[in-house]
């Protein structure tokens, strides 16, 4: 017998289960894609004494992914629409999984940074799927509850990753954390092949059937990421003309990318080219508000993600272990709070629930200028713990607040979007990070290559995590924009 493949054949299959089927097998493909982005951060410190890299270069093991990430975002309406949910979700896998035992094996840097851009496309690829598969296959009602459970299973990974890595770090080495992500592509292809449809969109699809990838927009785009954070780098790092020079190109490519994607959205017609980022999504004032918040937050959450294990391990000189169990409750009570957020999502205004959120990250961050060598762990430890919590009402109600207004259409484009703007704030917010602690080490008269810590390091810690805090506070004024969009609406 013919195993069930379209989504007609897996409804009538399954029955009324197969939607939280769906959405578990789509769920562990995002787990091993989130973890693949944030466990690396744990084994900075040893891959750059491993490779004798500066701060500098030791960030693109970050960033590089980050960039990668960003631009396959956009591409993922078209790769859905022209092959499928099937064979592009269990493509990205393959890719994740390839990238993964690549950079675990690398002896040299460069092709650790390649299999880190691997695993970036293929990550970028994936995350915007399960806001399009809720948003498509649960009733309003239902989709708080379907985001909740999704964001809890989700947010386990890097909530477990790091303890898990920080002690193969310690026992194994930094190569150790590649093979994690492992057990969970060989899972999430095997949940594709049973419960991933074949068919696409059918809206993407009626509208792109024979349709070109916007390659020019692409191209826009790619080139417009690198010289914005090539630019940021540069403009500390070095000489400020050539900063200069590649943020005008930034700004030169981003006025051209909208230029292009205008004139396609125009020009488009049934069964056309269509363009990466159709511009129609920002005449919707609750995407528009809502995209807004998205790159802000994306800076903020990315850039902690990338500065809070740096601060732990150099900062205030603890091993990889005791990052990741200093991380771990602030992770568990993060995966609890999002699917009780979730119901509230059904419930009450999204700018209601993003704002508190947004409020709870931002002391968070500024409370850790509280934290000193000679201060508990079990401070560090809570102020974690608020910010995951905030973390938690944010997750579960931007993307659902912010997409729920667009046709369905529009959902895939939508979802790629915001999930594009939101990783660019991300790639931006982690170089902006680490621009700022330069900065202000040289400032404090420090450098993170001196073998102890200072006060006056811990200071430019503190100043970095006042930045951040200070990020989230201007989120806070477009979040308040959104307050003119309704919870959903229960059932009956």
């Amino acid at each position: 017998m013919t195993h069930p493949a379209t989504l007609p054949e897996l409804q009538a299959h399954y029955g009324e289960r197969y939607r939280w089927l769906l959405l578990l097998a789509v769920m562990v493909g995002t787990m091993a894609s989130i973890m693949s982005s944030t466990i690396i951060n744990v084994a900075v410190p040893d891959m750059s004494r491993h490779f004798a890299l500066g701060q500098e270069r030791a960030q693109w093991v970050a960033s590089g992914f980050m960039i990668a990430m960003t631009v396959s975002m956009l591409t993922t309406p078209w790769l859905l629409a022209r092959y499928g949910y099937r064979r592009t979700y269990a493509g990205t896998m393959w890719l994740l999984l390839l990238g993964s035992v690549i950079g675990g094996l690398s002896n040299d840097f460069s092709l650790v940074l390649a299999a880190r851009v691997a695993e970036g496309l293929a990550a970028g690829v994936v995350q915007p799927i399960p806001a399009i598969i809720i948003l498509r296959a649960f009733e309003p009602h239902e989709q708080g509850r379907a985001g909740g459970i999704f964001g809890m299973g989700v947010v386990l990974a890097p909530a477990i990753g790091p303890s898990v890595g920080g002690i193969l770090v310690d026992w194994f080495g930094w190569r150790s954390i590649f093979f994690m992500v492992v057990p969970f592509c060989l899972a999430s292809l095997w949940l594709a092949q049973r419960f991933v449809p074949t068919t696409a969109p059918v809206s993407a699809s009626a509208r792109r059937a024979g349709g070109k990838l916007d390659w020019p927009g692409l191209l826009l785009a790619s080139t417009g990421t690198l010289c914005l954070l090539n630019g940021l780098v540069q403009l500390h790092a070095g000489p400020t003309t050539p900063a200069l020079l590649l943020l005008m190109a930034a700004v030169t490519t981003l006025i051209g990318f909208i230029a292009w994607q205008r004139r396609l959205g125009r020009s488009m017609t049934p069964g056309g080219d269509a363009p990466l980022m159709n511009l129609a999504l920002f005449d919707h004032r609750a995407f528009a508000m809502g995209s807004i918040v998205a790159f802000i937050y994306g800076m903020a959450l990315f850039g902690s993600t990338y500065l809070l294990p740096v601060y732990m391990r150099l900062g205030l000189e603890l091993s990889a272990s005791h990052v990741g169990t200093i991380l771990l409750p602030a992770g568990l009570v993060l995966a609890i709070t999002i699917p009780l957020v979730g119901r509230l999502a059904d419930r009450h205004p999204t700018y209601l629930l993003v704002s508190i959120g947004l409020a709870l990250l931002a002391t968070s961050f500024a409370l850790m200028g509280t934290v000193g060598l000679s201060g508990s762990l079990w401070v560090l430890m809570a102020w974690a713990i608020l910010g995951r919590i905030g973390l938690g009402f944010i997750l579960p109600s931007l993307n659902s607040g912010s997409l729920r207004e667009l046709h369905k259409d529009l959902i895939p484009q939508g979802s790629s979007a915001i999930n594009f703007l939101r990783t660019l704030g991300g790639a931006v917010g982690v170089s902006v990070c680490g621009i700022v602690l330069e900065w202000r080490l040289a400032a404090h008269g420090d450098l993170l290559s001196n073998p102890r810590s200072s006060p006056a390091r811990l200071a430019a810690f503190n100043e970095s995590f006042a930045l951040l805090a200070i990020l989230c506070a201007l989120a806070l004024a477009a979040a308040w924009q959104l307050r003119s969009i309704p919870p959903r609406n229960k059932a009956g």
